[in-house]
């Protein structure tokens, strides 16, 4: 093996993350967020919207604590490509963090759901026309930690139960919102339901089709959704009280049945029932399924036949096949949700007071969508690095891929180049979307 000399040097000027030139031409040209924050009141020496894009600039390299800016404070690159002034000691960061998380807040949700309108992000469509509105709760284990607001999740750990929303078969985040762990997944949605879907709006004309788990099986959830107009529905039904006996009888007797298997049948209906809320009767409709075993899926006979009930409640006038499929594409979120924990690395939240845990992770929303959208202008064509068909990149590959690029940073004639390697197998797809975003 020839001997290789490393050494360091002292002019010429490298980058291993070209990608944020692209995070800097989404905040500064299309969020908004800078006239935002710059608004609030305060004159320090590292302003507003250089703690704020310092934080983002670094969640879009998949660093989410507060301590990684200490290594980027001195990266001229870092401060050029974002437009920063001044890079935030891990003291100041976290210190305006604690004393202006809400106003922050507030302008890093605008500021999102702004710069998705600003880039016309577009936004995919069911094969029935409808554009999905995924709503979940999911779990963020930080066990072992005094955190405020951290107790006990459904899944048995100690942490947070934030519920977020998805829009459109890309998944862009229009809502995140930090909740305390035990909080009942009902609890405050309501409120939600009514910002999401205006946030969506602002991004899409078609028809919505809000799509939400068992957990959000209320009657008053079903009267809220019909509230509005240009919005259908599907809300897994939790049978808890029910009698799978009953149903097992209704609904073989009454629907469809089917046998995929030796030892498996499975019968389907609809039906319509009449609940009263507040003194108004509304007239609901719901999928029903039941599965029968007699055989499982390993041959062996079951002494009592295995009864599963299943159920959705729906707005959609469409067979109960399709109803049922188009559910299905609910659990996508689990994948946004896993992104946005593990690719952003926001498992465990770095604050201990609940109001800066809660704008980190809104910051973490709005650090997935710069980079869901900068997966999809470079990534999906055909000179993209990656080469398998896809709707969409996981966020861990754009900041592999588009992020952590190296280049060579070049002073001449007043003007800055970024230059890269001749065999950068990246460059095609990151000059395209840079000409996509740059200001005409």
């Amino acid at each position: 093996m020839p001997k290789i000399i490393i050494e360091k040097s002292d002019s010429e000027f490298y980058t291993a993350y070209s990608g944020l030139q692209l995070v800097g031409i989404l905040l500064n040209g299309h969020s908004g967020l800078c006239r935002r924050v710059n608004l609030l009141p305060g004159n320090p020496s590292a302003s507003h919207s250089d703690v704020l894009k310092s934080y983002l600039g670094l969640l879009c390299i998949g660093k989410g604590d507060f301590e990684a800016v200490a290594g980027v404070r001195q990266d001229d690159w870092f401060k050029a490509a974002l437009s920063i002034r001044r890079v935030p000691s891990k003291e100041t960061m976290r210190q305006r963090f604690d004393g202006l998380a809400q106003a922050f807040d507030k302008a890093a949700q605008d500021a999102s759901i702004e710069m998705l309108k600003s880039v016309r992000a577009f936004v995919t469509a069911l094969s029935t026309g409808h554009v999905p509105l995924d709503i979940d709760v999911f779990t963020m284990d930080n066990s072992n930690t005094k955190k405020e607001g951290v107790s006990r999740t459904y899944n048995g750990k100690d942490g947070y139960a934030p519920i977020a929303a998805y829009l459109g078969e890309e998944g862009w985040c229009v809502g995140l919102d930090l909740r305390e762990g035990s909080q009942h997944s009902q609890k405050e949605f309501l409120p939600f339901l009514g910002k999401v879907v205006r946030r969506s709006r602002r991004l899409t004309k078609k028809q919505l089709l809000v799509r939400l788990d068992s957990a959000h099986c209320a009657i008053i959830n079903l009267v809220a959704l019909r509230e509005y107009k240009k919005l259908s529905y599907i809300v897994k039904w939790n049978p808890r009280k029910a009698d799978p006996g009953f149903w097992r009888q209704k609904v073989f007797g009454e629907g469809r049945v089917s046998e995929p298997r030796p030892g498996k049948k499975v019968a389907v209906m609809t039906v319509h029932e009449m609940h009263e809320v507040e003194g108004k009767k509304y007239r609901f409709m719901r999928v029903v399924r039941v599965t029968e075993r007699t055989i499982d899926k390993t041959g062996q006979m079951l002494v009592v036949p295995d009864i599963e009930l299943e159920g959705w409640w729906t707005s959609l006038l469409l067979p109960e096949e399709k109803v049922i499929a188009l559910y299905e594409g609910h659990a996508t979120s689990e994948q946004f949700h896993s992104e946005i924990k593990t690719d952003l690395d926001m498992e465990r939240l770095p604050s201990g007071k609940f109001a800066t845990n809660a704008l980190v992770l809104t910051c973490a929303g709005m650090a997935y969508n710069i980079l869901r959208l900068i997966g999809q202008k470079g990534l999906l064509g055909k000179n993209s690095p990656v080469r398998h068909k896809a709707k969409r990149r996981r966020i861990r590959t754009v900041i592999e891929e588009l992020m952590i690029m190296a280049g060579r940073l070049v002073k001449s004639a007043r003007q800055l180049r970024l230059r890269f390697g001749r065999h950068c197998p990246a460059y095609e797809a990151f000059l395209e979307v840079h000409t996509a975003l740059s200001p005409g």
